[in-house]
């Protein structure tokens, strides 16, 4: 993974700066550049092939074991050899000379000479859960039956009845730690003392799991049915449940390692940092979230043992300007459908070389964000292929007005004539034969093209081309504004969304919802229609529409929220328009009317940690909103973008909303952790527990270049 990762990465040379505060904000950056830990996961590739379940991940010598239900993988100098030992493995462990142990289905064997010690006969179909050495003599087994010696002979040890015993530790010096089913079992030098009925909290309750000695000699830490705790004999005692952040539990393996607190449960594998918690499920991080064992290889690097096999967590150093890099080759790569930026669709989940497009009903919206991340970034750096990227992006965007018989109108999408368009959908032959276009356009399209359009036109566009992105946007502005403020289809009625008319918005109660951002979308349209094409009728009609039609009183409470509905997709749909707005209006007498309206939406999405509308508020505002989250929140962004499905209803840590969101799914009352949620671009609800895919769809990663060029073009980030 590390060579795939850097192969795909690139570092610009020395960067050529255009015009890096366009809008005049001295907005003070913070980002120097710096490198940051970026986690990836990659499944380790053992010598066999089918489902292996890995039950236990140990250190021999200068070898690691990873033990099986029948066999043993050996990796050594970076090789892996494989060991076929039959039976039904369940633990293992090392004896006091270092040899390695397995336990299994009444019996236990070692590995060096398969010298194998069986169970009293009737013990002979009980499992042992786990094995300790105690001195070069002397074995005890947990079974799901009790506990049982071995220096010689098989001993059963009384004090454990019949409980399940899942493992069993040494503390310090000869002391003994037993986690049970029946309670937290410790000996001292008076024998085996069940701590769960002289000492521990009844609200712990019976149930243990698991112990590790701490990083300290007079410290054991112990996983219980609700928490996860440390014992200290210096009375420095710990306990995180789900209110101090443990997201789900029980705790079945414990790995302490210099600052981090690794954790395995039967939902997932857990990190506890110094004041924060990791949580990784699901197939972005493991193919199985039943962890078997985890082992620390480095600081960095740690491997987590499933059912399926194991997959290793790592942190990489990464710069976002490298981060960028990657997206961007593999956007060119595999994202690229008729020169729109588009997702992909992998034939198998194995294999990300062989994949799909299809149509998408937001095409020249999601095409738009990738054209203008070019924009910023040929502005940044000059680099050719941000220019050519550019181009052929708009090339791909104007062909959806080309190729309708309206002018000024443009479609959604289009095909070739023999592509399938799937189920529903307006769809119209062109007039040449070659091509299906999708009609019924959204005002989402038209709030595309009229933000990526003047960027172009400002930071890429030259000679002919400038006057086709002039001429193209001053028909699609036409069409609108001699039309009623209205986008008018192959049927000669409106579409469904396109609707800025005074009309709808001021006396129409099906409009209400969409009075206060059809109204921004509108004035943004026509000042930057303005700046374009210098064509005076559209400084005519935004005064039409804000001296006669009250439009920026409508935009003042452009954002629904409270006992209003909330729609998280409407947050694009105005943010883009008010960088446009305050872009192309900032000599505006209305511009603190735009700057009071940005106020008042900045301030109700805040809390959502997106980083564009960080970004967007500081330019707009003139002052840094939110910029370090912005930057975290850009790192955490996962490399793995597929539509993995992700779960975390069943989360202890998590906060549930008493309110559901629009669409009646459960919400929490905090933005889920960014590599915790299923991925979306910044339409979706970030407090939304549970979504995803199947994980054979994988996203552009456009949503994460705008924010970063867009922040480096006005020196958010240096």
């Amino acid at each position: 993974m590390r060579n795939y990762l850097f192969g795909l990465i690139f570092l610009a040379g020395s960067l050529i700066m255009h015009n890096t505060n366009a809008l005049g904000f001295g907005v003070a950056s913070v980002n120097k550049g710096k490198s940051y830990l970026q986690e990836s996961m990659v499944k380790v590739q053992l010598p066999a092939e089918g489902k292996l379940n890995i039950v236990k991940l140990i250190k021999v010598g200068d070898a690691i074991a990873a033990v099986s239900t029948d066999k043993i993988f050996y990796f050594e100098k970076s090789k892996w050899r494989m060991e076929s030992i039959p039976g039904r493995w369940k633990t293992a462990g090392l004896d006091k000379s270092g040899k390695l142990w397995l336990g299994g289905m009444g019996k236990v064997l070692r590995v060096a000479d398969m010298k194998e010690l069986s169970l009293p006969a009737e013990e002979e179909k009980d499992t042992i859960l786990s094995l300790l050495w105690i001195n070069d003599k002397a074995m005890l087994v947990g079974t799901g039956r009790g506990v049982w010696q071995w220096n010689g002979t098989w001993q059963k040890m009384p004090d454990f009845g019949s409980f399940s015993v899942r493992q069993l530790i040494q503390g310090k010096g000869d002391e003994l730690w037993a986690a049970t089913n029946g309670g937290l079992f410790r000996k001292i030098a008076g024998g085996w003392v069940n701590l769960t009925y002289a000492v521990m909290s009844p609200g712990l309750g019976l149930n243990y799991f698991s112990l590790s000695a701490g990083l300290s000699s007079d410290a054991v830490y112990f996983g219980c049915q609700p928490a996860v705790g440390l014992i200290s004999d210096k009375g420095d005692h710990q306990l995180f449940s789900g209110d101090d952040g443990l997201p789900v539990g029980p705790v079945t393996t414990i790995v302490p390692s210099g600052d981090n607190l690794w954790l395995g449960t039967p939902e997932g594998a857990i990190c506890k940092l110094k004041g924060s918690w990791r949580y990784y499920a699901g197939k972005r991080w493991l193919d199985d979230n039943q962890v078997n064992d985890i082992l620390v290889l480095e600081a960095n690097r740690v491997w987590v043992a499933t059912p399926a096999g194991i997959n290793e967590l790592r942190k990489t150093p990464l710069t976002l300007e490298q981060k960028a890099a990657y997206f961007e080759k593999r956007l060119n790569e595999r994202h690229l459908h008729y020169g729109f930026a588009s997702e992909c669709r992998f034939k198998k989940l194995s294999d990300t070389t062989s994949f799909t497009h299809s149509s998408n009903d937001n095409d020249g919206l999601w095409t738009s964000i990738y054209l203008a991340a070019e924009c910023f970034r040929y502005a940044v750096t000059g680099e050719k292929d941000a220019y050519d990227n550019a181009v052929r992006s708009f090339l791909a965007m104007e062909k959806l007005e080309t190729v309708t018989p309206i002018g000024g109108f443009v479609a959604r999408s289009y095909v070739s004539i023999d592509e399938s368009t799937g189920e529903g959908g307006e769809w119209h032959v062109s007039a040449d034969g070659k091509w299906k276009w999708k009609g019924d356009t959204s005002s989402d399209e038209i709030v595309g093209h009229m933000f990526a359009y003047p960027l172009f036109y400002d930071l890429v566009a030259k000679g002919e081309m400038k006057e086709r992105v002039k001429g193209l946007v001053d028909r699609l502005m036409t069409h609108i504004v001699d039309h009623n403020f209205l986008l008018i289809d192959l049927d000669g009625i409106p579409t469904r969304w396109g609707v800025w008319t005074p009309d709808s918005l001021n006396s129409s109660k099906g409009w209400m919802y969409e009075k206060g951002i059809n109204s921004l979308q509108i004035l943004a349209f026509l000042k930057s229609a303005s700046h374009v094409t210098q064509n005076p009728k559209y400084d005519k009609a935004y005064n039409f529409l804000v001296r006669e039609h009250h439009y920026l009183d409508n935009m003042l409470v452009q954002k629904m929220f409270g006992p209003y509905e909330v729609n998280h997709s409407d947050d694009e749909l105005s943010f883009l328009p008010y960088y446009t707005l305050l872009r192309y209006g900032k000599e505006s007498p209305d511009k603190e009317v735009y700057s009071k309206s940005l106020e008042r939406s900045w301030k109700a999405e805040e809390a959502d940690r997106i980083p564009i509308w960080n970004y967007i508020a500081s330019i707009g505002l003139g002052k840094g909103c939110g910029l370090e989250v912005a930057e975290e929140e850009m790192q955490q962004i996962p490399l793995d973008i597929r539509n993995w499905p992700m779960y975390n209803s069943q989360r202890w840590d998590i906060r549930k909303s008493a309110i559901n969101d629009r669409f009646f799914k459960q919400q929490a009352t905090k933005p889920i952790p960014t590599p915790e949620r299923s991925i979306s671009k910044w339409n979706s609800n970030t407090y939304q527990m549970d979504g995803g895919g199947d994980g054979l769809s994988e996203d552009d990663g456009a949503y994460f270049l705008l924010p970063y060029w867009m922040a480096k073009y006005h020196k958010l980030l240096d």
